[in-house]
């Protein structure tokens, strides 16, 4: 089975295409259980640069690799950082 021109096209852009994350805040709730919220979103392109941009778009970040933004946003008390890989393919929501 070969491909189309139309085919091939998709699938450069998809081996291709930046991945999309959200950077989540996670602290301790008063219950006792933890809490979350996102923080920022990324783009991890395939060389590893990555951008990431606040929420509130107050803080735009270029990184070496998205793992580095963890840091930037668990800098407070009490509060740590995670990354979240957004792996949903449009269309299917």
């Amino acid at each position: 089975m070969s491909f189309s021109y139309d085919q091939e096209l998709h699938a450069m852009v998809n081996d291709f295409a930046p991945r999309l994350f959200a950077v989540v805040q996670e602290y301790g709730a008063e219950s006792g259980e933890r809490d979350g919220e996102i923080a920022a979103w990324g783009l991890a392109h395939p060389d590893g640069q990555t951008d990431v941009t606040s929420v509130e778009g107050t803080r735009r970040l270029s990184l070496k690799s998205p793992e580095r933004a963890t840091w930037w946003f668990s800098r407070e008390k009490d509060v740590s950082a995670r990354l979240i890989w957004f792996d949903s393919v449009v269309g299917e929501r």
